[in-house]
């Protein structure tokens, strides 16, 4: 086997494999539930209710999957945006979500009828549309909202398996953001190069990268590790 050749395998396998198995194992020895039946799906309390905060407002959930696909994936949703009966902040599958972006104020206000119009051009609404591998899924339908107000400047978690599906079919274009570009085929294996969304390559759904803004890497299962931030905010007024 050439040198060069090896090397390529042993860095795949530690940016891709490695990071897999060893989720694999952390969700054998954990304690999770056995199906949907059996999880929680009450409100977790961490956002206000709506009475208590009248005032426009973009949230951008994620929460980990259930059963085997939570080795690999989370589910992201965004508000107002529902399509469910569940709260803003529900659990999901008994995983407590965590707050990827909160816009609020006149951002919120100008972002909301964009968002909205978004939903409603969104091309793969129809029943038997969605397909959890590689696409379009929940994942792909968020990152397409956000391709419509990139002025909000969020990144969507690496681990949101189906968010590098693109939706218009085009092999190349710029990132949700506008702030890089990315290739992309058909969502299954890409790279990604922004001042947002960091530096991602795609190898069968699953992401390795580098966080540029807030310096961090980024594994396949566990998503962004590094210096701790809080959510993606935005309270200035549109540009």
């Amino acid at each position: 086997m050439q040198p060069r050749v090896k090397t390529i395998r042993m860095v795949l396998f530690a940016l891709f494999l490695l990071p897999i198995l060893a989720r694999a194992i952390f969700f054998v020895v954990t304690e999770h539930p056995r199906s949907w039946r059996d999880a929680d799906w009450s409100s977790t309390g961490i956002l206000p209710s709506a009475a208590a905060d009248p005032h426009a407002r973009v949230l951008v959930m994620a929460g980990r999957t259930g059963g085997w696909k939570g080795v690999f994936a989370v589910h992201s949703w965004i508000g107002p945006v529902h399509v469910n009966g569940w709260a803003a902040d529900a659990r999901w599958f008994g995983y407590t979500p965590r707050i990827v972006a909160d816009i609020t104020g006149e951002m919120a206000s100008a972002a909301i009828p964009k968002i909205e119009a978004a939903v409603a051009r969104y091309p793969y609404a129809k029943t038997g549309d969605y397909r959890l591998w590689p696409g379009p899924n929940s994942n792909t339908f968020v990152a397409n909202v956000l391709r419509a107000v990139p002025e909000l400047a969020i990144a969507m978690p690496p681990e949101a398996i189906g968010k590098d599906f693109r939706i218009d079919g085009s092999l190349f274009g710029l990132t949700e953001s506008r702030t890089g570009i990315e290739a992309s085929l058909w969502g299954l294996l890409g790279l990604k190069l922004g001042w947002v969304e960091g530096i991602e390559l795609n190898l069968l759904t699953l992401v390795a990268g580098l966080d540029l803004r807030n310096p961090a890497v980024k594994l396949p299962g566990f998503g962004r590790i590094g210096i701790e931030t809080t959510a993606q905010t935005a309270t200035a007024k549109p540009r």
